[in-house]
C-alpha cells in the first residue's frame, strides 16, 4: 500500500527526529495517522524519505526520518512554461495539471489581452497560492521536485528572463498563425524547452512579433482552437510523453 506523501520545506536527513511543517502536520492529523504509521517525505531537492510518526498532538506532529530513496519521476527534458495570466480558477487548474505533467517551472505573464490584472501584494499572494497548488500536486503525483512559480511578469520581462536563464534549448510560441510549424516538427532533442502561451484571446500580433524576434518559433497544435488553459497542457503532454 502506498504511504501518504508530504512536502517538508526544511532539509531532510536520515535518523533525524523532526517536527512536521504546519501543512503536512494538519494532513497527518486529518488522516489520523497514529504513532508507528509510515509516511513519505520529500524536501524538493530530489529523492524521498520514509518516515515514521512518533508523536501526534493537537498542535504538532513529530516523525523519525528513515532511509533516503533516490527516486526521481521527472521528465527527461525540462519544459518551462510562460503562460498568459488567466481569470477565475483557470490558472489554478493549469498550475495543478502542468505540475502533474512535469513542468519544470511556470511563469505567469501579463499580456495585452489579459483580463485579470494583479500587482503588488495581490500578485504575491496569488503566486504563493499557486506555489501551494504545485506543492500539493507533487504530493499527489509522486514528483520529488516542486516546480517554481515565478512572480508575475510583463511579457518583455518574461522573454528576457527566459533567454537569460535558459540560453540553450528551444523556444516555442503557441500560435494560430498560418505559417506556424506543427508541434511535432520542432522536437529535435532532449534539450530544455521554453513554451510561451497567451491568455484568453491569445497574444496580440505585436506580442507574437516581439516573441518571434527573440527566437520563439511559432508552433501550432493543429486546426482546432484550444482554450488558454488547455493549449499549454496539450503541448506539455507531447513533450513529456516522448521524453
Amino acid at each position: 500500500m502506498n504511504t501518504p506523501r508530504f512536502f517538508q520545506s526544511t532539509p531532510l536527513a536520515a535518523g533525524h527526529d523532526i517536527e512536521l511543517a504546519d501543512g503536512a502536520a494538519r494532513h497527518v492529523q486529518v488522516l489520523r495517522l497514529q504513532p508507528g504509521r509510515s509516511i513519505t517525505l520529500f524536501d524538493g531537492t530530489g529523492g524521498e524519505f520514509l518516515a515514521t510518526v512518533t508523536h501526534m498532538g493537537k498542535r504538532d506532529v513529530r516523525v523519525l526520518v528513515g532511509e533516503r530513496m533516490a527516486l526521481e519521476r521527472e521528465a527527461n527534458r525540462q519544459v518551462h512554461l510562460l503562460v498568459g495570466l488567466m481569470a477565475n480558477e483557470r490558472m489554478d487548474w493549469l498550475v495543478e495539471k502542468a505540475t502533474e505533467l512535469g513542468a519544470a517551472s511556470i511563469t505567469p505573464v501579463l499580456a495585452e489581452r489579459t483580463v485579470l490584472r494583479l500587482s503588488g501584494e495581490r500578485a504575491e499572494k496569488k503566486r504563493t497560492h499557486w506555489q501551494s497548488i504545485a506543492t500539493a500536486a507533487c504530493e499527489q503525483c509522486g514528483r520529488n521536485r516542486v516546480p517554481a512559480i515565478a512572480p508575475l511578469q510583463s511579457l518583455a520581462q518574461a522573454i528576457f528572463q527566459a533567454i537569460a536563464s535558459a540560453p540553450v534549448g528551444q523556444r516555442l510560441l503557441l500560435s494560430l498563425a498560418a505559417h506556424a510549424t506543427g508541434l511535432a516538427a520542432p522536437i529535435q532533442s532532449a534539450a530544455p524547452v521554453t513554451l510561451l502561451c497567451g491568455p484568453e484571446g491569445g497574444l496580440s500580433p505585436a506580442e507574437e512579433a516581439a516573441a518571434a524576434a527573440a527566437g520563439f518559433a511559432p508552433t501550432s497544435l493543429g486546426s482546432r482552437v484550444l482554450r488558454a488553459e488547455t493549449a499549454p497542457l496539450a503541448a506539455l503532454a507531447v513533450f513529456t510523453a516522448i521524453f
